[in-house]
């Protein structure tokens, strides 16, 4: 009996790269000789990408759109594509062709070797230095913080066992970070070494600050250190200061009126403790933040539309909120 694999692809500002894409995996679907869904999700891509995934679901009946309302982030588009995937298997996959989709043979053959999770791991990037060390040294500092052990130079490119996937879809959490939680969920998981390639056409929509909202959002999803780190550091702020209350007494006896006056060590003080306070502070703004993302209770993302190809019984089109 066939496997079924469903591809989900996130697509922002990819409309060139989508028929590429299209292309690719159904060559790839065939040499495996694997039965197939491909779901492209336009996560409210501002170019043409909602027409050129219509034209592909006229053409193909292993095709479905799925059209978000807006920008969701791509963590939202996979979780869109999952739920209504029917394979036996999911593979994720950004849209803009850096994860080849000729690297699904290898993650296919470890899956029906008995692994549940076959992950992408990024060996190089052909993209500018800065940005692979960048990249290098948050995984290593994220693994380092994380309670969890989370695969090194790993991101969401990746075939996931559909039990795997019906525990990921039962999770309640608006803020997602997918590579996170597939490590957190544990089961057989293997990674596979890759070259991870620049984006074929256009240019990347990340930035250095974007990188860091991301970096901070995955310390702060799957690590508790930080709060640890302020415990210790208030800690080692209250001996600093005992010390200090110690030492002025001490000279204040011994020398009596040659206690040091001068500005300069109490603007020092102030601004130390001052920067300690705002950094404790800003550390507990993102946490409470979290929460208040997560009590609120929004939809995770709005489906604006659902598009089937006409030699399928199932609706075409639909609009749904999905939670």
């Amino acid at each position: 009996m066939k496997k079924k694999i469903s591809a989900i692809i996130a697509c922002y500002r990819d409309e060139k790269a989508i028929p590429i894409m299209h292309k690719r995996l159904v060559a790839v679907f065939k040499k495996i000789r694997a039965d197939y869904e491909i779901i492209f999700v336009n996560d409210g891509s501002p170019d043409n990408s909602e027409e050129v995934i219509k034209e592909i679901v006229d053409k193909d009946q292993y095709v479905i759109g799925i059209m978000h309302s807006r920008n969701f982030s791509s963590q939202m588009a996979f979780t869109s594509g999952m739920d209504i995937a029917t394979g036996d298997a999911v593979v994720l996959l950004d849209g803009d062709l850096q994860d080849p989709p000729e690297m699904i043979e290898k993650f296919y053959n470890k899956w029906v070797k008995g692994y549940d999770v076959v992950y992408g791991i990024r060996v190089k990037r052909e993209a500018p230095i800065y940005m692979g060390i960048f990249y290098k040294l948050f995984y290593r500092v994220f693994n380092k913080l994380s309670y969890v052990y989370i695969p090194l130079d790993a991101g969401d490119f990746s075939l996931i066992d559909k039990k795997v996937v019906s525990v990921l879809r039962k999770f309640p959490e608006r803020d997602r970070f997918i590579r996170g939680l597939r490590a957190w969920v544990g089961f057989k998981q293997i990674g596979i070494p890759y070259v991870r390639p620049e984006r074929m056409f256009g240019k990347t929509t990340n930035n250095f600050f974007k990188n860091v909202n991301w970096a901070l959002k995955g310390i702060f999803s799957f690590s508790y250190v930080p709060l640890q780190v302020m415990i210790y550091m208030s800690f080692f702020v209250f001996l600093l200061s005992l010390v200090a209350i110690i030492y002025q007494i001490f000279v204040k006896i011994i020398f009596f009126n040659i206690t040091p006056p001068g500005i300069t060590t109490i603007l020092v003080a102030v601004f130390f403790f001052g920067a300690v306070q705002l950094l404790g502070i800003s550390v507990l703004g993102q946490y409470i933040g979290k929460i208040f993302e997560e009590v609120k209770m929004r939809p995770r993302f709005i489906i604006k539309s659902v598009i089937y190809s006409k030699k399928l019984s199932r609706n075409k089109e639909k609009t749904t909120f999905l939670r």
